[in-house]
């Protein structure tokens, strides 16, 4: 087997040369770098034109090294993005062009479906940081482009797309501003190549405006203290990021973890699962994720490119494992190794459909994570409801006439752990916490009301600590548009540990205005007048044995309206009589029953061994 391996921080190391600077300036030019991204981040969000950006926020900001190595990126920044997608094309810029031909002024484009490996509408600029000739880094901005061209309104939306010329335009390492000249054919065919040109082109303006501020902001900082003492800060950031995950993984019982799950269909085998299968080693201070046993390419646009699947879910799991409150940066994953075959759902080839690229990797990570539950029990959590859940509307505006698309994910429950219930509902763990769209403003925007948006009662799965609960937002259509759904995890829901139970999982159901209900998790459907959508996220895992809970949260819960009456008694082995009052006497008479149920079950599973 062809197997690639990745060092995915190498750099020299200078840990015994002295200090050139006091260590308080070092700590005020650390601040200032990790500083300047944030700044940047809410420039964008005042200037952006389109709502995905300025609201959802599907951008990031960030600072590389000379090399591509992450310095410092803005605190909202996606996990998707966090992960690996500045360096990399950074990285593909300097191999095209070659760092003495990117130049003072240059703007440098790219969405290299090769290199990035991720959908297109990800389009990332980024401008070189000169002092007195030498090339110190590069400050880049990757921003989602509302769309690209392709089959479909937004480009990336398509859940059956089959190669990725079906999916927009690309721009492999191209400079949209040269020696602060723009290059007028570039932006012209961008526009032309977009449905929405106003918005897209607004937003690349505020893209192009956050890329000169920083690199502005880094060349104050530069000329302030200097080109060595910048660089010696960037060290020490790099150097204690690692030591910090060292020294985690140190503690941690050596040995090879494995642990595996499904993902449903690839949008064009609709009976044909994905399976997930993840090794994980743990060995002299080092993490080691194999993705060697990974299923093959698929046919629809559920893939992505090794640095935009593979690379990024293995980092995305070491930064929320290892160091999850620090800044991220390079140094975080100096003590990665990633191993991924040529040709797998998550390193896939030149053509590859790869518009979904990013809808699988919360699975990915979230099985990676299982994989190391018994290697940090204390960190372990159950699974969280995994997954992107993107529903796009779309059609023409019965005011204006104009097209318009609005693009959604779901937010959901997560996993409990040893310690507590489990949180949410929160985005995925590739979104982080971007923020809702407004409801009033999508419905002065589009053609449909949100006339419901609530918390799934039983959705969190049941355990001694309860899972996270799913969301239920219900759209009351006003005008003639279309739908694209792309949902997952309903053949493998939200796993509990430690005994605890799934949650449930995702789903969306089309109620039609003569009453007529459909299911769905992937596909286009056309919408009238008077149809609801029911859009369901799922629920976090459960954690340890349900019939451990504390029969007061029990009833709290109920009270509360997180778990039904019903689900106390079935579930939690806590009954409550007709007027809702605890029974302490049927309680324990049910308890005893799932108590001797488990017992069971357990003689069960180790005669099957």
């Amino acid at each position: 087997m062809n197997v690639t391996q990745h060092n995915l921080c190498p750099r020299e190391r200078s840990s015994s040369s002295p200090a050139a600077t006091d260590p308080i300036t070092l700590e005020i030019i650390k601040a200032q770098l990790v500083a300047i991204p944030n700044q940047i981040e809410r420039n964008i969000e005042r200037t952006a034109f389109s709502p995905l950006v300025y609201e959802y926020k599907d951008f990031a900001v960030g600072l590389v090294d000379p090399a591509g190595r992450l310095v410092a990126q803005s605190r909202g920044s996606l996990p998707i993005f966090v992960a690996n997608a500045l360096g990399t094309a950074v990285r593909e810029g300097l191999s095209i062009l070659g760092a003495e031909n990117i130049h003072d002024g240059d703007v440098v484009i790219s969405n290299s479906a090769a290199w990035m490996g991720q959908h297109l509408n990800n389009v990332i600029a980024y401008s070189p940081i000169r002092v007195e000739g030498g090339l110190i880094g590069f400050f880049a901005v990757l921003v989602h482009w509302v769309d690209i061209g392709g089959s479909v309104p937004g480009s990336c939306l398509s859940s059956s797309t089959v190669d990725v010329w079906q999916e927009g335009i690309q721009l492999p390492t191209l400079k949209l501003i040269e020696r602060g000249m723009r290059r007028s054919e570039i932006f012209r065919l961008i526009e032309t190549n977009t449905r929405f040109p106003h918005l897209l082109m607004g937003d690349i303006e505020a893209q192009l405006g956050g890329c000169e501020a920083g690199r502005t902001m880094m060349e104050a900082i530069i000329a302030r203290y200097g080109v060595a003492a910048v660089r010696e800060a960037i060290s020490i950031i790099w150097r204690d990021s690692e030591a910090s995950v060292e020294t985690v993984l140190r503690r941690a019982p050596q040995g090879r973890y494995h642990a595996s799950s499904i993902l449903d269909n690839d949008g064009v085998r609709l009976d044909v699962q994905v399976p997930v299968d993840v090794d994980v080693e743990i060995r002299d201070g080092r993490l080691t994720v194999d993705f060697s046993r990974l299923s093959r390419q698929v046919v629809g646009p559920f893939n992505a490119g090794r640095n935009g699947g593979a690379i990024a879910a293995a980092r995305i799991a070491c930064k929320y494992l290892l160091a999850p409150s620090t800044p991220v940066n390079e140094g975080d994953f100096a003590r990665l190794h990633v191993e991924v075959p040529e040709g797998t759902f998550l390193s896939a080839g030149r053509g590859a459909a790869i518009a979904q690229s990013g809808s699988m990797v919360p699975t990915v990570v979230d099985t990676i994570m299982l994989a190391l539950g018994d290697a940090f029990p204390d960190r372990a959590a159950a699974a969280h409801h995994g997954i992107y859940g993107v529903h796009s509307f779309y059609g023409h505006n019965p005011r204006s006439g104009e097209l318009f698309q609005h693009l959604d994910t779901v937010s959901g429950g997560w996993g409990a752990t040893a310690a507590a219930d489990g949180p949410g509902p929160f985005r995925s763990n590739g979104h982080g916490d971007v923020p809702d769209v407004p409801v009033e403003m999508q419905e002065v925007f589009y053609p449909y009301r949100l006339i419901a948006k609530r918390l799934r009662p039983d959705s969190g799965g049941p355990g001694r600590n309860r899972g996270g609960l799913g969301v239920e937002k219900v759209y009351a259509i006003a005008h003639p548009c279309k739908m694209i759904v792309a949902f997952d995890r309903t053949l493998c829901p939200p796993w509990g540990i430690a005994g605890g139970e799934s949650g449930q999982p995702a789903g969306v159901e089309i109620v039609r205005a003569n009453g007529e209900r459909e299911a769905l998790t992937k596909g286009e459907r056309s919408l009238g007048v008077g149809d609801s959508v029911h859009v369901m996220s799922g629920g976090g895992g459960g954690y340890g044995p349900a019939y451990e809970r504390k029969p007061d949260a029990v009833v709290n819960d109920v009270r509360l309206g997180y778990v039904s009456a019903e689900a106390a008694a079935e579930r939690y082995g806590v009954v409550l009589d007709a007027g809702g009052a605890f029974n302490s006497s049927a309680t324990e008479k049910r308890r005893a029953e799932m108590r001797a149920a488990r017992r069971i079950g357990i003689a069960h599973e180790a005669c099957d061994f």
